[in-house]
């Protein structure tokens, strides 16, 4: 066993993965049994959801820079508790508005998990095996993710929904108990200076009022009147973040990080990937079941094979990661999204159904290798006592880019609907079988050029990791 490697805190963040992409997928998987139970239609639910959106994506950089100040361990430890108490929270929900307390609370612990968690993987090994530390973060998270919806149909049927969230408390208390540990075992690092708490204001501003911005959700519950006002409300706090930012002594944000090339462009290729991602995960499921006429539970066994893949892929890009840097396996996975993507561009009303699923494989696949290189080069491109703030940049730009992609999914769809068939105002119809395809393939061909500019920000990020980052 190597010794150079703090195996209690890899395990930890480990774990904390593990519960991030677990409580997600159960969450899902329990939305109409809950909205049944607490007397609300999917409308009152989605509150819910866009709760923990708002407050994971919004507060994840602000945690990733308070880690970096006060200590990663402390912050990963907090967020396990108030995970374990928010899960008993929304266990325990009476009514609606409830839950979106408790799913706001925990999205709290969420971004404090989650912005801090690649970051005290790549910590607990040796930088020259960071590659490897990031897949062990990527492999335990799609873990959970691929456990999820089977967990969570299981304890539904066998003891109610409540029990979703009942179940994830003592894991909670196991990881706030392990960091604890960890904690009394290590230097924790000193203070650098007071926090910047109207930056932190600011940057959940800019960062929530870009999720509503985005969500299509928050239309549906607000209105569209309600986006002019945020679109104001999310240009004032950006301006103000710049201005701020750049006379205080110790800032929210450096802004000299993006100056960084293998960090900036690392960023922005995460971000079209994430597009990518989410416009595949949430268009396929219409063709598969209105257009292929495909049942449920074999289209639940066809989501089986992304996870599947990306968990047996992300080793040996991580692998491949330590030995010739971020580049070639994280443009692999690019040029693999993209493929998967131009093969939705041949969909036809009458495909067989190894067509998606060859889709949806090349999708995990691209995961895999993608992933793991991509989170190694954003935080190990960066000095040490930024990397919070780094790990905390790849929740914000996977957070939006999966919003994104709804979004900009939904308006291609429309849009090609409304070109090929005259249907205004949707994004699916079994009416007109023969115009959705088209749009569908319009869509997956605009997805797929949109895919060559992560190309070309993974080709040019750099080969290899900037050597022994300094203090900026």
């Amino acid at each position: 066993m190597d010794r150079r490697i703090n195996w209690l805190l890899l395990a930890n963040a480990m774990l904390g993965s593990l519960l991030s992409g677990t409580a997600s997928r159960i969450f899902i998987i329990s939305l109409p049994t809950v909205a049944n139970s607490l007397g609300t239609d999917l409308t009152g639910v989605s509150w819910a959801f866009l709760a923990y959106q708002l407050s994971n994506i919004g507060l994840s950089l602000v945690f990733g820079r308070i880690g970096d100040i006060y200590g990663r361990e402390r912050i990963f430890g907090i967020g396990f508790a108030i995970f374990a108490l928010s899960s008993l929270f929304c266990g325990l929900s009476q009514n609606v508005s409830q839950l979106v307390a408790s799913r706001l609370l925990q999205g709290v612990s969420g971004a404090m998990t989650q912005s801090v968690g690649r970051a005290l993987a790549a910590e607990a090994m040796p930088e020259e095996l960071g590659g490897r530390a990031q897949s062990y973060v990527t492999t335990a998270f799609h873990t959970g993710f691929l456990l999820g919806p089977t967990l969570g149909g299981l304890i539904i049927d066998y003891v109610g929904w409540r029990w979703t969230f009942f179940s994830l408390v003592p894991f909670g208390v196991a990881g706030a108990i392990l960091t604890l540990s960890n904690l009394k075992q290590r230097e924790t690092p000193s203070c650098h200076g007071p926090i910047d708490y109207l930056g932190a204001f600011l940057l959940f501003a800019i960062a929530s009022t870009l999720v509503i911005l985005l969500d299509r959700r928050s239309v549906e519950l607000w209105g569209t009147g309600i986006q002019s006002s945020v679109g104001v409300i999310f240009l004032v706090s950006l301006f103000g973040l710049f201005l701020h930012e750049r006379r205080t002594p110790n800032p929210m944000v450096n802004f000299t990080l993006f100056k960084i090339r293998m960090f900036m462009l690392s960023n922005v290729s995460l971000f079209i990937m994430a597009i990518g991602y989410t416009i595949t995960s949430f268009l396929l499921p219409f063709y598969l079941q209105e257009i292929l006429h495909l049942s449920p539970s074999f289209i639940g066994f066809l989501y089986v094979v992304p996870p599947v893949l990306t968990i047996l892929f992300a080793p040996a890009s991580g692998y491949l990661t330590d030995r010739s840097g971020p580049r070639l396996p994280a443009t692999l996975g690019v040029a693999t999204l993209s493929f998967s993507l131009l093969v939705g561009a041949f969909f036809k009303i009458d495909s067989h159904w190894l067509l998606p699923t060859l889709m949806l494989g090349l999708s995990g696949l691209a995961n895999g290798l993608f992933n793991t290189a991509n989170s190694a080069g954003i935080v190990g491109s960066v000095p040490k006592e930024h990397m919070g703030f780094a790990s905390g940049t790849l929740i914000l730009m996977f957070g939006l880019g999966n919003v994104s992609g709804i979004a900009l999914g939904s308006l291609l769809m429309t849009t090609a609907m409304e070109l090929h068939g005259g249907i205004r105002d949707t994004i699916t119809t079994a009416g007109d079988p023969y115009a959705f395809v088209a749009a569908l393939n319009t869509t997956f061909l605009v997805a797929t050029a949109l895919s060559a500019v992560a190309l070309a920000t993974s080709i040019t990020r750099g080969a290899k990791l900037p050597k022994a980052a300094k203090p900026l």
